[in-house]
């Protein structure tokens, strides 16, 4: 199932900026910077990149429900996507 872009464009977005987020923890590191302030910024990047794949899982799903006339994954290929993130 291939997704619409236009739907994707809050994941695209929220994915570059945890990609921004990730050279500032780069940089912390480079830097010495304090653990607690390197692990923080650590967890809201996986957090933005965890949300972006729950994201696309339901534009995928929606997707599904309001175009059942395009090709579509099956709920075994679907289901294993979603644990994919666990």
């Amino acid at each position: 199932m291939q997704l619409d872009p236009a739907e994707m464009t809050k994941v695209v977005n929220r994915l570059k900026r945890a990609q921004g987020q990730l050279g500032g923890i780069i940089k912390m590191l480079e830097e010495g910077r304090e653990c607690q302030d390197i692990v923080t910024q650590i967890a809201a990047v996986a957090k933005a990149i965890d949300r972006a794949g729950y994201q696309t899982i339901s534009i995928g799903m929606r997707q599904c429900l309001t175009h059942p006339d395009q090709p579509a994954m099956s709920a075994e290929e679907m289901e294993k996507l979603f644990l994919s993130l666990a």
